[in-house]
Formats: structure tokens, sequence, C-alpha cells
């Protein structure tokens, strides 16, 4: 348990995996001027709406970890982000 604590988190393959894909995130008003429309090229139907970028980015997030969640647990094929693979391989 203390290895485990003195991790930096950037470390992580998760929260590494999210962080760059948000890096490539897409904002928009959209037509109300109150909120903001977010998604991530590449995640075909993954998107975010929140009143503030800040918000969307945060909801995006949010919303990015649990598709990918989904995806690992049915095995749906996963965007590789930087070199970043999360896809399930069988083993034989």
């Amino acid at each position: 348990m203390a290895i485990a604590s003195k991790m930096d988190v950037k470390e992580l393959l998760l929260p590494k995996y999210i962080a760059s894909a948000l890096r490539d995130a897409h904002y928009e008003t959209i037509e109300d001027n109150e909120t903001i429309f977010a998604t991530i090229p590449g995640f075909d139907g993954l998107w975010a709406t929140a009143p503030t970028r800040e918000a969307a980015a945060k909801e995006l997030a949010s919303v990015l970890e649990g598709w990918i969640l989904v995806g690992i647990a049915h095995h749906h094929p996963l965007p590789i982000i930087n070199g970043i693979d999360l896809n399930v391989r069988d083993v034989a």
C-alpha cells in the first residue's frame, strides 16, 4: 500500500489517457449563448454540455472516463491516444 501512495497520479494510465484526449477537445457555444458543447474528435457519440468551458471540460472528462470503462468491459475498440492503447487483447 505504501508504494501506491507514493505514485504520481500522472503516471497512471487512465488519467494520462483522459488528459491526452482532452487536449484535443473542441468547445463551442450553442445557440442559447449560455451552454458550452464539448466533444473529442475520434470519440463518436461522446459529448458534454455545461454553462462554462471549465465545467464542460470537467463534465467531458467524467463522461470520457465512463465511456472508456464501458468500452473496456464490452471489448469495444478504443482510440489510441498519443501512443496510449487501452484496448484489451485476448490472450491464448
